[in-house]
């Protein structure tokens, strides 16, 4: 007989928003509260909860109170922050305390679907070991990757692993082969190439969606890293997928 699948444990205090989440997770067995204390309470009679739902702003104790809460007692449940709020603080403050991932609102609901399945499926979200330096530098690559839209600095990921920039800066170039500035970077350019040919955008709205000033800096640094300008890499790749 298979395991019995753990519960799935939504805390919002939006009841419509819980209401819809319930729905479109069917299929998984969910269980309800309206606020961070009501959650802490459940968790404290309920052992067989595998992944937690967590909105960061709540009346009362914070979603990221909540959060530390779990992650003291619980290192190894799994928590999902839910935020309104995307700005570089709110992520920042949820890698501190470990948040195991977290998902901005309005909620993309098949990325939501499958980040429990992943989790709930049983594939290890952290095989490293958040301590040592390797799971460090794998949380900040993870925390990059969800925020290249926003001005992230070497001294913001320093925070969420407590450890200065300086060292970090030389353990990241050891682990990853190039500095945390090129990595930021390249993570931009990867989403560009996206933008351009996926989706169509133009010059100016990728600019603007990846958080530069103009499109002429944003130009600059693609050639830099893709050796074409956005608009050449774009009809070079069209021409390429057409003749293949």
């Amino acid at each position: 007989m298979a395991p019995m699948r753990s519960k799935v444990l939504i805390v919002d205090d939006d009841e419509i928003l819980r209401s819809e989440l319930r729905d479109f997770l069917e299929g998984e067995e969910v269980i309800e509260a309206q606020s961070g204390e009501g959650a802490l309470n459940i968790l404290r009679r309920v052992n067989d909860i595998g992944v937690v739902i967590l909105d960061v702003m709540m009346e009362g104790i914070s979603g990221l109170d909540v959060l530390s809460a779990i992650k003291k007692n619980n290192p190894k449940l799994v928590v999902i922050i839910v935020t309104g709020n995307s700005s570089k603080n709110t992520a920042i403050e949820a890698l501190k305390s470990r948040a195991d991932d977290y998902i901005e609102k309005p909620v993309d609901v098949k990325k939501l679907r499958d980040i429990i399945s992943r989790f709930l499926d049983g594939e290890s979200h952290d095989e490293v070991n958040f301590h040592g330096v390797q799971g460090k530098i794998q949380r900040i690559k993870r925390f990059v990757e969800k925020n290249c839209f926003k001005k992230i600095r070497l001294n913001d990921v320093a925070q969420t692993v407590a450890l200065s920039p300086k060292y970090l800066s030389r353990v990241f170039k050891q682990q990853v082969g190039i500095d945390f500035s090129e990595y930021r970077l390249k993570i931009q350019m990867d989403k560009a190439k996206v933008f351009l040919v996926k989706f169509d955008f133009n010059v100016n709205q990728v600019a603007e969606k990846l958080g530069y000033e103009n499109s002429e800096s944003f130009s600059r640094q693609f050639k830099k890293i893709v050796h074409f300008t956005p608009t050449a890499y774009r009809d070079k790749t069209k021409k390429s997928k057409k003749n293949k």
